[in-house]
């Protein structure tokens, strides 16, 4: 696999680590994208934030993408439950990137942010960080990580 393409925290790494099973993962990626991409991907996205895979409550993605091979492996082989969402409920999240070819292909701007923010409890979830990789077969992957909103 090739090196990440682009990855930015919106938070700060290595403040504070969050508490258990507070964080929402949110995932888009390329149909056909292998497992062991999603679980990288997914894994540099939580190290970059000083948090592990057992601090996630849950990934979402777009509903199109219920029946991925490669999602559902992952979330089968990490125990995480999953949300999908419309595309018009994805769309209507406020998000700080927005992309024209996610909204050609999707139907909405932004799938991973907009994900993991709904999953996180909407407007009172903090989207936290974003991470983005391409792997060697080409198949992009892109995940954002919320924090839930607490009571």
């Amino acid at each position: 696999m090739s090196p990440t393409v682009s990855a930015g925290a919106l938070g700060s790494p290595g403040r504070s680590r969050p508490r258990s099973k507070t964080l929402a993962v949110g995932i888009g990626c390329t149909r056909g994208t292998a497992l062991q991409t999603l679980q990288r991907t997914v894994g540099e996205a939580l190290e970059a934030i000083g948090a592990g895979r057992g601090d996630v409550a849950v990934v979402a993605s777009i509903d199109r993408k219920a029946n991925e091979r490669g999602l559902v492996a992952l979330l089968e082989s990490e125990g995480w439950p999953a949300r999908f969402f419309s595309a018009a409920a994805l769309a209507r999240v406020r998000v700080p990137e927005r992309s024209a070819r996610v909204q050609r292909l999707t139907g909405t701007p932004s799938v991973s942010a907009a994900a993991a923010l709904l999953a996180a409890g909407g407007d009172a979830g903090v989207l936290i960080a974003q991470h983005r990789a391409r792997d060697d077969a080409g198949c992009f992957v892109a995940v954002a990580i919320a924090r839930i909103a607490s009571d």
